[in-house]
């Protein structure tokens, strides 16, 4: 488990399963302990009452019955009940038994008896019998038992409430770790937002933004943040040097053969070697300046760039006996430097009005956050077991057109470079070539 959120969330959800459930246990055990005192309390209670009845009326025995009122003693079988125990043996019992009665002691002592018995219908009543010695030498056993099925009915609804809000704080409980978790990482979310927003930025992270917890994280992506921009700007630098270093050279070399061409040497080889040289070398320039951007690529009018591409090749269409025609969705922006935008699309309508017969097509639109760029042609189109060759280094399928191989090559590469995509398929209306870029949307600046 990689992710501090599941850490966070999982160990707080087990710590709180482990608090909660020690504190049922104990609560339970609490409750349980004290739903049976509290039973036996008023089992107590109600026995003092018949003790002070028979203390009172001993001496009229037929009042007896009367003064004691409680309704639970009167009703049939309603688990509440008493027995006295006169001293010639006979037995006074509450209404509520009806037939049956409670055990009669034979020789009862002076001391209190709590007992639990099994009546004749079967339910289970805790007894307390007293015996009840009096100055003129009379003794009365008095006593009074209560059902346990009363103490059992009170101690489930207590489990079931215990339940219910235990569970209740469980929610609660679970809701604050998640609630926690959010708050405590929020600063490292913001931190990943930040250091997204600024990986190709120039300004560093604010410190005084973060927690001191993350500050030495901070002040580390700072390092390396300068650092990737040194990286960059090196490379950058590099690049631009090997390429005005090459391209002396390249055109010296260029016009060598052309002059011995005109002095009626066979140099097509050699200029179409030098061609391919130029072209392998613009490609790796391309792919250095868009792997090492030293600073976020600017927002650029895609509609507005397609658009002037467009008629910058509408000429060279014409030529061709080839018609030009663009459907370009308004207000459509990307990232993308300006010169790598040309490239991919001057490489994708040079192939397209290069092999296409009487028509190229060019729509452009907006959907999902992305951008996609369809270039179509009605040419022959490519064979779909070659769609991956053709854009591979130097790869040609006809080598009697002009070219170097590498267009697509270089479009493909720039694209990846911008998280784009350069997708190949046939046209399904013009049946020739259909080149998809797609790169992602940007929102553009604010005027």
């Amino acid at each position: 488990m990689k992710s501090l959120r599941a850490r966070a969330v999982v160990g707080g959800i087990l710590s709180a399963i482990v608090i909660i459930a020690l504190g049922i246990t104990g609560l339970a055990s609490l409750g349980l302990r004290q739903t049976e005192q509290s039973f036996d309390a008023m089992l107590e209670r109600r026995h003092e009452v018949v003790i002070a009845v028979v203390e009172t009326y001993r001496t009229t025995p037929d009042m007896l019955a009367r003064r004691i009122t409680d309704p639970d003693f009167q009703r049939p079988f309603s688990g509440e009940y008493w027995q006295i125990q006169a001293p010639d043996g006979s037995v006074l019992a509450s209404p509520s038994l009806q037939d049956m009665r409670l055990p009669v002691i034979a020789q009862p002592d002076d001391a209190q008896e709590n007992r639990s018995l099994r009546m004749p219908d079967g339910q289970t009543v805790r007894n307390i019998g007293r015996l009840l010695q009096f100055d003129d030498g009379q003794s009365w056993y008095v006593q009074v038992a209560s059902s346990l099925q009363r103490l059992q009915d009170n101690q489930t609804l207590f489990r079931r409430n215990l339940l219910v809000t235990f569970g209740v704080v469980a929610a609660v409980g679970v809701f604050g770790a998640l609630l926690q978790v959010t708050l405590v990482l929020r600063p490292l979310n913001a931190l990943r937002r930040d250091v997204a927003r600024r990986w190709q930025g120039e300004d560093g992270l604010d410190i005084a933004e973060y927690p001191t917890e993350v500050v030495p994280l901070v002040n580390d992506i700072n390092s390396l943040l300068e650092r990737n921009r040194e990286i960059s700007h090196r490379s950058r630098r590099q690049a631009a040097d090997l390429a005005h270093a090459i391209k002396t050279p390249s055109a010296i070399l260029r016009n060598a053969l052309e002059e011995l061409r005109q002095d009626g040497h066979d140099m097509q080889i050699s200029l179409d070697a030098l061609d391919r040289l130029d072209a392998q070398l613009n490609r790796s320039f391309a792919r250095m300046r868009a792997d090492g951007k030293a600073e976020m690529p600017v927002i650029l009018d895609v509609s507005a760039a397609l658009d002037r591409m467009v008629r910058a090749f509408d000429a060279l269409a014409r030529n061709a006996e080839c018609s030009l025609i663009a459907e370009i969705a308004p207000d459509m922006h990307t990232r993308i430097e300006p010169s790598d935008f040309d490239e991919i699309i001057g490489n994708l309508l040079d192939n397209a009005v290069k092999w296409s017969k009487t028509q190229v097509r060019v729509n452009a639109f907006e959907q999902d956050g992305l951008l996609t760029i369809v270039v179509a042609d009605d040419g022959s189109g490519i064979a779909e077991a070659d769609m991956a060759f053709v854009t591979q280094s130097g790869q040609r399928l006809d080598t009697a057109q002009p070219g170097t191989g590498l267009g697509l090559a270089i479009v493909k590469d720039l694209t990846h470079a911008y998280d784009g995509a350069l997708g190949l398929e046939r046209a399904d209306t013009l049946g020739g070539l259909a080149a998809t870029v797609t790169l992602k949307a940007a929102i553009p600046p604010q005027s």
